[in-house]
């Protein structure tokens, strides 16, 4: 129903600048929160950023000042700057969305549900 696809991972070394890109497709009404979370080896997934539609924002204290988070509501992105990166930014990435779609619809009445949807994850590795 909901598709989210992740692009720009990749390697670079510390102190460079990536930045990842998330769309949303599908059976959308509309999208609440958008978010980034990653995941190292070894430990367990992590909030990054998130962003409301409203466009307010959540960082972890660890990214605050290098990882900017931005959304295009009309086309259902979000993006995440990541600049002065650091080895232990290394981990994959992944795109996280609340999505509004319609859980049933009869001839009066439509009802909706909020779906957690999920990227399949985009590797970032930051080389000393």
């Amino acid at each position: 129903q909901v598709q989210l696809v992740e692009s720009g991972g990749g390697l670079v070394q510390a102190g460079g600048s990536l930045r990842l890109s998330c769309a949303a497709s599908g059976s959308i009404v509309s999208i609440n929160a958008m978010g980034w979370y990653r995941q190292a080896p070894g430990k367990q997934r992590e909030l990054v950023a998130a962003i409301t539609s409203g466009g307010n924002t959540n960082y972890a204290d660890s990214v605050k000042g290098r990882f900017t988070i931005s959304r295009d509501n009309a086309k259902n992105t979000v993006n995440l700057q990541m600049n002065s990166l650091k080895p232990e930014d290394t981990a994959v990435y992944y795109c996280n969305a609340e999505v509004k779609i319609t859980a049933a619809q009869t001839k009066d009445v439509i009802t909706f549900r909020t779906l957690d949807a999920w990227g399949q994850g985009t590797l970032v590795t930051i080389s000393s």
